[in-house]
């Protein structure tokens, strides 16, 4: 049997040098130490043995066992190296040569236009301040003076998560929570640009928008402030020659309010269908802080005043741009994006 081991060890070894390939040397493995392998079977063979030889086979047997593992194992490193330089070889990369172009858009129009409204406001000395998106029913409607009931609630189709928090359905939330923070209650100067949420889905309205509100409260504010800030904030976005105009509205926060149209920048205010024959385009909601307002947020309504305004930012993109279509804007299309990179330097778009 030492002979058949010797000639079975001699065999395996053979093999094992021959093999070229992984496949062919797991195929070695499993004819020689698998279970139904040669070993195997001199193992299983054993019990014909005398108790004499019986160690003596067994310990040579393990002994044969433990080099052609070494061996085995030694091969197959040898292979896996010779595979990893054929396939670095074959998938080298020649650095040098010009790389794919890369498809590429631009900066969105709506992050151009929150960039240049927080820098236009900024200048004038106002903060920017953010507030949560999921907001409670008292802050995006109680504190601005829309208690449960109120029928000025039905104007907003909510999204209610809970009969306490929706997702806001304006950033006003945003300036009760600046006013309720401010505890020395000192004058205040702010912008709040966000997304907010509302049943909205159609080619001028999307369920979800973003606006800007602004809000200043001190001593002595007038609507001739709201008037002269409101012409700097619209000349700056839609163009110098732009004239406003303003007409009595309601909102529940602000009294008096005013609903501000700007002349229309694509006729010059002689009408065409842009502004459906009228000349003007509605762009923003305005007033003078409620004093209701003001006392629910811990402020004197006898000792201050304020203003406040809000738009959609979306729709001053679609202004300033020419974007015929609100859901363009959440396509993503590259070929779309693109077009704004060529759009600070021909200050037009061609669609």
């Amino acid at each position: 049997m030492k002979e058949q081991i010797e000639s079975i060890k001699e065999k395996a070894l053979q093999k094992i040098s021959e093999a070229k390939d992984m496949q062919t040397l797991n195929e070695v493995r499993v004819e020689f130490l698998g279970k139904k392998g040669e070993l195997t079977a001199v193992l299983r063979g054993m019990g014909a043995l005398s108790p004499e030889e019986r160690p003596k086979i067994g310990a040579l047997v393990n002994e044969v066992r433990d080099a052609l593992e070494e061996k085995i194992s030694e091969a197959e490193t040898k292979l896996k190296e010779k595979e990893l330089q054929a396939k670095l070889e074959k998938e080298k990369i020649d650095i040098t040569i010009p790389s794919t172009k890369i498809i590429r858009g631009s900066k969105h129009p709506m992050n151009r236009i929150i960039e240049e409204v927080e820098d236009l406001f900024v200048s004038m000395g106002y903060d920017v301040v953010q507030g949560p998106e999921l907001e409670t029913d008292e802050y995006c409607f109680e504190r601005l003076n829309l208690p449960k009931g109120h029928p000025a609630r039905d104007m907003q189709d909510s999204f209610y998560v809970t009969t306490e928090y929706l997702l806001r359905t304006q950033t006003s939330a945003v300036q009760a929570r600046v006013m309720m923070a401010n505890e020395e209650k000192k004058p205040i100067r702010v912008i709040c640009p966000g997304k907010t949420y509302r049943r909205d889905d159609d080619a001028t309205h999307s369920h979800q928008f973003g606006q800007v509100e602004g809000l200043v409260i001190d001593k002595n504010i007038s609507l001739a402030d709201l008037k002269g800030t409101l012409e700097i904030f619209m000349k700056k976005m839609l163009g110098e020659n732009t004239k406003l105009r303003f007409r009595p509205s309601y909102f529940p926060f602000t009294e008096p309010s005013y609903e501000v149209d700007v002349s229309c920048f694509k006729c010059g205010g002689k009408g065409c269908n842009l502004c459906k024959q009228t000349g003007w385009i509605e762009v923003l909601g305005s007033g003078m802080v409620h004093p209701n307002v003001l006392k629910m947020n811990g402020y004197d309504p006898e000792k201050y005043t304020g203003f406040a305004f809000g738009t959609g930012l979306d729709r001053l993109a679609m202004f300033k741009y020419g974007i015929t279509d609100i859901r363009t804007l959440y396509t993503n299309d590259i070929r779309f994006l693109k077009q704004f990179d060529r759009k600070d330097e021909e200050n037009e778009i061609k669609y």
